[in-house]
């Protein structure tokens, strides 16, 4: 039997904090046919509240440290007003969007980050994503809108990567529906050049993508998420690119992800 279609899209933070980027994004993620699903992040918001409130943020290697402080700020500003907004831009599109952590309906389920050379503090990896629940809102027509907050099972919240979310989420999704992943941000894809936008490669297999890395081509933030776009090819999703926000709608555009 024929899956039906479903299109998740990643947007990160750059976007989500840049009123025309954003809008243009929403209206162009509700021109998408069929069964759809949003997951974004929103760091920058968060860091700006953070340092209006007086608290400091510590990063490590890109990676937020969230201590009891900044895990009121993060749900705040991701569960809360970044979401919302997106709900709100989504419902005025025509798409009837509901907004979500991974707390509400049990949806995402994580066990906070075992302490090693570095204490992430209330930092959750994902364990189990409730594909019943999330489909049940897609089944009835609506559009899950899902903020990067998770809980333990044991009433704590659980700060977590968005990247990951929407890729275990796609994951677990992948055996109902032909799923669709597009990780979007400000950059038309993977670079060979990252000073040149114009050089986006257009496919990366494994092998390949073990030779950028090797030399150096492709290093940083992206290397997590390439990690998370090849973990979902490999279990069963179905389309994984990355592309720029405003392209979310060619299907052409943006650097296809291959097994």
């Amino acid at each position: 039997m024929k899956k039906e279609k479903l299109t998740i899209i990643k947007v990160g933070g750059k976007i989500v904090e840049d009123g025309s980027a954003l809008q243009r994004l929403l209206s162009d993620f509700s021109t998408i046919d069929g069964r759809k699903l949003l997951v974004h992040g929103g760091g920058r918001s968060a860091t700006a509240l953070a340092a209006r409130l007086g608290i400091e943020t510590k990063m490590v290697d890109g990676r937020r440290i969230t201590d009891d402080s900044m895990l009121e700020v993060v749900t705040m500003v991701y569960g809360g007003l970044v979401n919302k907004r997106i709900v709100a831009g989504l419902q005025a599109a025509g798409v009837n969007a509901v907004g979500l952590t991974g707390a509400d309906m049990n949806a995402v389920l994580s066990v906070r980050r075992s302490v090693g050379v570095v204490d992430y503090g209330w930092v959750g990896d994902v364990r189990i994503v409730n594909s019943d629940a999330i489909s049940t809102l897609v089944e009835n027509g609506y559009c899950p809108v899902i903020a990067p907050i998770t809980h333990d099972g044991k009433g704590h919240l659980l700060n977590t990567n968005a990247d990951t979310m929407a890729g275990e989420t796609a994951k677990a999704l992948a055996s109902r529906y032909d799923v669709d992943l597009v990780y979007c941000f400000e950059k038309a894809g993977v670079l060979f050049d990252e000073n040149d936008d114009s050089s986006v490669i257009d496919e990366i297999n494994p092998c390949e993508y073990s030779e950028l890395k090797k030399s150096g081509k492709i290093t940083g933030g992206m290397i997590p998420k390439l990690d998370n776009a090849f973990s979902c090819v490999a279990a069963g999703v179905s389309r994984v690119v990355i592309t720029r926000a405003d392209l979310i709608a060619d299907a052409n555009a943006g650097t296809k992800i291959v097994g």
